[in-house]
């Protein structure tokens, strides 16, 4: 949740988000009941089962509907038709995410992060799920103030407004001023949030379930393991004094950077569910006329907006895992502004290395040391057979990474990777999925911010200072990269013997299965299985016309003519499999 003035450092009035109409000035007032009935303190338990399933069975049956010819009229299914199906199916998708509130209006924003689990048209529409959503009122505030931190509103703070500068699906945010005089904004969790969460992430755990027992959608899909994942992210985020810990942490991160700026956490006015920052308003980034009119260089913005990030990402290890325009403000002496540190991430302190030798595994275009230290990355989890994954890596080596490293585009580098990713037998996890879309959105703002703006260009010096430090040969002549290549086949050389008693032990063992096919092998197979089939034709045909001869004897004739009639089919057959034997015989 963000606190961002759309005009430069003007007190101006302040509205509260539109949804399906303007909300009127008394919170929780003039917004549609029956959609936002999860606006609620006494959540249903049974109301919320049948809510919830009702939307994954209507989806359900859509999908299945698309699935089948007859369902597209005339001139069948074809790629467009499909398509626009799917966009409307999206579309649908998020409107039923807000009316399902608070739970799975995360959820879908956690889902547009996952390019390899939805179709392309999903990710699309999750990502412009927006999490404005009526107010609580200003008595649940109260209320909700006192129980967390012991006192009233007033005690606390003066001048506390209970009109909220922002409201979200997890909170809303108050300014308000502390008694010493210093301006902050407060920020208070919807009420009973975590009752509605244990209730829907428990449905949600038997969804899970569903899916991954299902012959289709379940294959190869951990569907329990990224519902655990989910769960993890959601109760991080409802947890203020975690997002407090992480604010501090990341003030700390920029404390030697004048340019980058990070509320202050006021502790003492701080619990589970009530969270007291500095107030730092600025210009939404976003917001071009108002940069240029305080007369602020777009260019450099943009610049220093991805080195923060990489500084986040390759020298603190601990980065904002959601850094969308709505969460960067720019101060008037041109520093970045950073807000809500609910969703962050960590990286482990041995990336360097691992992340070096995806590197190296992309610069020789060797796949399988690409995969290899992906998945020691922990950006590849392998849930199944990972020969098409390779295949697939090698295939987007060879035909995607032609340009320069400075040419490339990470929006166009990260739809290749979901594209070979979406329906293969893996998954990645949310700290892989945060740092790709982190990357795709801060390419996006650079370049809203300059045209000509390339995040890969500044990207670069880092890439080469990683490898610097790393080791320091590895960034120097040709001669180099020939010997590390001699190192490895000698590597290779010395490793093949046990490699060799591997490959045995597994044979040994079943885990290996060697198909071997031959030609003339298939070719006698079948006309061995067709040989026999013939002559069990051949003996009913024969056994029925000799039925049939004794029952004309015994003047059994209409039973006669019956088994004569199967003595015929028998023989028609017959004469067909001979035909389909000549036939293969010649394909063959």
């Amino acid at each position: 949740m963000s606190v961002i003035l759309d005009r430069p450092f003007e007190n101006h009035e302040n509205k509260m988000p539109q949804t399906g109409g303007p909300l009127l000035k008394t919170a929780g007032r003039g917004y549609n009941e029956k959609a936002y009935r999860w606006n609620r303190e006494n959540y249903s338990r049974h109301r919320r089962y049948i809510d919830i399933w009702t939307f994954v069975l209507t989806w359900l049956t859509w999908l299945w509907r698309d699935s089948k010819e007859w369902s597209y009229g005339r001139g069948g299914i074809t790629e467009e038709k499909k398509n626009i199906r799917r966009r409307k199916q999206a579309a649908w998708v998020r409107e039923s995410f807000l009316e399902l509130g608070p739970t799975f209006i995360k959820l879908g924003q956690l889902f547009s992060t996952r390019a390899d689990l939805f179709p392309i048209e999903y990710v699309e529409e999750l990502s412009k799920l927006q999490d404005r959503v009526p107010a609580f009122s200003y008595e649940q505030v109260e209320a909700i103030v006192f129980e967390d931190l012991g006192k009233k509103v007033e005690d606390l703070f003066r001048n506390f407004d209970p009109i909220p500068l922002a409201a979200a699906s997890l909170g809303q945010v108050h300014k308000a001023q502390l008694n010493t005089g210093e301006e902050v904004v407060v920020k208070v969790q919807r009420p009973a949030l975590k009752k509605l969460f244990e209730i829907d992430l428990a449905i949600l755990k038997g969804i899970a379930r569903y899916f991954q027992r299902h012959p289709k959608w379940g294959k190869g899909r951990d569907w329990l393991g990224i519902y655990d994942e989910c769960c993890r992210i959601l109760w991080l985020e409802i947890d203020y004094l975690k997002e407090g810990r992480n604010a501090d942490t990341f003030r700390r991160n920029f404390r030697g950077y004048d340019w980058v700026m990070v509320p202050r956490v006021y502790w003492r006015y701080t619990a589970s569910r009530v969270l007291t920052l500095e107030y730092v308003p600025g210009i939404k980034i976003s917001n071009y006329e108002a940069l240029e009119a305080s007369g602020l260089d777009r260019k450099v913005l943009a610049r220093l907006g991805a080195e923060a990030y990489l500084l986040q990402l390759l020298s603190n290890g601990f980065f904002h895992a959601d850094p969308h325009p709505g969460n960067i403000a720019v101060s008037p002496e041109g520093a970045l502004i950073f807000y809500d540190f609910g969703m962050m991430g960590q990286i482990t302190t041995n990336l360097r290395e691992k992340l070096m030798q995806t590197l190296y595994g992309i610069a020789s275009k060797d796949a399988e040391r690409v995969v290899a230290s992906l998945i020691d990355l922990g950006a590849l989890v392998p849930t199944g057979d990972m020969g098409p994954v390779r295949r697939s890596v090698q295939y987007m080596l060879d035909n995607f990474m032609d340009k320069p490293f400075e040419e490339q585009s990470v929006a166009a580098i990260s739809d290749d990777l979901y594209e070979v990713a979406y329906d293969q037998p893996f998954r990645f996890p949310a700290t892989f999925t945060f740092v790709m879309r982190a990357f795709s959105t801060l390419e996006g703002v650079g370049k809203g911010l300059d045209p000509e703006f390339n995040f890969m260009e500044v990207a670069q010096p880092f890439a080469m200072q990683l490898m610097s430090d790393i080791n320091p040969q590895e960034t120097g002549t040709i001669f180099n990269e020939l010997g590390r290549q001699a190192a490895k086949v000698s590597s290779t050389a010395f490793g093949l013997p046990r490699k060799i008693d591997d490959l045995i032990e597994k044979l040994e063992q079943g885990d290996i299965r060697v198909r071997v096919r031959s030609t003339e092998t298939d070719r006698l197979i079948r006309r061995l299985s067709s040989t026999q089939m013939g002559t069990s034709y051949a003996l009913l045909t024969a056994g029925f016309a000799v039925s049939a001869t004794i029952l004309f004897v015994f003047d059994k004739v209409a039973v006669a003519i019956m088994v004569l009639s199967l003595a015929v089919v028998m023989g028609f057959s017959f004469v067909r499999l001979l035909r389909r034997i000549d036939r293969l015989d010649k394909m063959l």
